[in-house]
């Protein structure tokens, strides 16, 4: 079995649609992936309007949540004790729960000079172990005990990232990076519990992983072929969907002339 890894540039694109649909399902998991941690958060108010600081000026998030020991209930649209402050751009089916890879926290705690980084603090829900935007694809569908998840979307990071951690570059270095971590809709309500493993049920787009789909959104805005190809995908989320169209029109239109 060939076992180099997804890359995210698209020149590599032609090896991954050669490789086999069995291949490609066998890579997925090649490290075993388990649930390491849980994080909740309801929206609080933060900060103060006279501040002078703009990070400290008064701000409503669900983004500072803790980690919870024992079983929790995962429904269509959140898990519970969880909540997102701005639901014009975060919640709903599509964008249920967030995962990151558990991967991710060496470098970054070596990286930002914080070894004390501790999970949940890119804002997610699941902290995934041996589970990445390289192996993982959208549309998979994972089974996390007693919940089935769907990979809908990558995780676009926003300006309330680097407000939490008082880093204006930190939104920049993770895309920059890749490492954004991916939203999974719920397929199938129930409790899950950290410690236990991921399993791959089903994987309809093994050519779409979360990395190529970031590629394409972040680092090729002028390829109209790309983004119409990107855009077709099936299972990627409606929010996606219509951004990508929205650019491929623009990219259509034809340039003013002066």
């Amino acid at each position: 079995m060939n076992q180099r890894a997804f890359r995210t540039n698209d020149e590599t694109v032609s090896l991954t649609t050669r490789l086999s649909i069995d291949d490609l399902m066998l890579r997925a998991y090649a490290q075993p992936a388990a649930l390491d941690s849980i994080q909740i958060g309801a929206p609080q108010d933060y900060g103060f309007e006279d501040a002078i600081d703009p990070h400290d000026k008064s701000w409503t998030t669900g983004f500072f949540k803790s980690p919870i020991e024992g079983p929790v209930f995962v429904g269509a649209t959140n898990i519970a004790g969880d909540g997102q402050a701005d639901l014009k751009h975060h919640g709903g089916t599509d964008k249920a729960v967030l995962a990151y890879s558990a991967n991710h926290y060496p470098k970054w705690r070596d990286e930002l000079r914080m070894p004390a980084m501790p999970y949940g603090a890119f804002g997610e829900n699941l902290t995934v172990a041996g589970l990445s935007e390289e192996s993982a694809c959208i549309g998979d569908i994972l089974r996390i005990d007693a919940v089935t998840f769907e990979v809908s979307q990558p995780r676009q990071p926003c300006w309330k990232l680097a407000r939490r951690w008082r880093m204006h570059e930190l939104v920049a270095a993770v895309v920059r990076t890749g490492r954004t971590g991916w939203y999974f809709r719920v397929l199938e309500q129930g409790w899950i519990e950290p410690g236990i493993s991921v399993e791959l049920l089903d994987r309809p787009n093994p050519a779409w992983s979360v990395a190529r789909a970031n590629h394409i959104m972040h680092h090729r805005q002028s390829d109209l072929a790309l983004t119409l190809e990107l855009a077709d995908v099936p299972h990627l989320a409606n929010s996606w969907v219509n951004e990508l169209r929205e650019r491929a029109d623009r990219l259509r239109a034809p340039t003013a002339v002066e």
